[in-house]
């Protein structure tokens, strides 16, 4: 029987446009990243818990600038900021984290996002990326508002201001710190399962039981442990690095003369944290 099959021209074109490649695909994602952090683009639900923890952190800013400027001396300063509000971006790491990779791996939305020439290192550094970013600026913006609230009410003109903005600066450098160390933290449990529930709550998990450790050692250990326990908590740890690197400040941990260890630590773990993530997208199927 003869072959009678006809190919038809239905007018379907090669594309002849720009290749924009994988720079700009990974940088598509980092953005996408940190709107989903926030919200932006989905649900009114997706939106409460994100603004309404970045919502209390600006509202306590404000509440801080009237404290400060009706006292001699600040009650809390920018590094300080950093380190109470560590324990509100814990929450906003858990609630997160998830959202960002739990969802594509459930969905199974990463082998779509790898028919593109993104490569699978590329996804997990992408993502890190995007978290740490969102954290960083729940740390950040409370500092803008506390800055601008200080800066108009200062009584030593541009001195004062530029006052201001070196503790500013200080602050932003450990917001940096902090979100690095807690994204690097949250993101590669998160990765773990594609079920949200479950990746925020092994990210409480890891606050809430090496908090109890750590406290028990600084109050009942004795010589370098005292010192040292503050490692095995991530916000303790945190703190010492602050401390370490700007001042006593808000002393939330003795780190006695430990306070470099505090800050080697604080860099392994962020890391240790950062190739863990990759190292577990590598052995994903796509």
């Amino acid at each position: 029987m003869p072959d009678t099959g006809v190919i038809h021209d239905i007018g379907y074109q090669r594309y002849e446009g720009p290749r924009l490649g994988r720079g700009y695909a990974a940088r598509s994602l980092y953005v996408h990243g940190v709107r989903s952090a926030y919200g932006l683009g989905r649900s009114p639900w997706a939106k409460v818990l994100p603004m309404a923890v970045l919502a209390f952190a600006s509202l306590a800013s404000l509440i801080l600038v009237v404290v400060n400027t009706q006292l001699p001396t600040q009650v809390i300063d920018y590094v300080g900021i950093a380190s109470t509000f560590t324990y509100a971006a814990t929450v906003f790491v858990a609630v997160v984290a998830p959202e960002l990779v739990s969802v594509d791996l459930r969905s199974n939305l990463l082998q779509l996002y790898l028919s593109r020439p993104l490569r699978k290192s590329d996804y997990a550094l992408t993502k890190l990326a995007s978290l740490a970013t969102a954290t960083f600026l729940l740390f950040a913006i409370p500092m803008l508002i506390m800055f601008l609230g200080m800066a108009f009410n200062t009584d030593s003109g541009i001195g004062g201001v530029f006052d201001e903005l070196g503790g500013f600066a200080q602050g932003l450098i450990a917001a940096a710190i902090h979100a690095a160390l807690l994204s690097a933290l949250g993101l590669p449990l998160a990765s773990l399962t594609g079920r949200r529930v479950f990746a925020s709550g092994m990210i409480i998990a890891l606050f809430l039981l090496t908090a109890p450790i750590s406290g028990a050692l600084q109050a009942f250990g004795n010589g370098s442990l005292e010192y040292l326990g503050g490692l095995l908590d991530p916000s303790s740890l945190l703190n010492g690095v602050d401390q370490w690197l700007f001042g006593p400040g808000i002393g939330l941990v003795q780190t006695g003369d430990y306070g470099a260890v505090y800050a080697l630590v604080a860099a392994a773990l962020t890391a240790l944290g950062t190739f863990l993530l990759v190292l577990r997208y590598k052995k994903v199927k796509s």
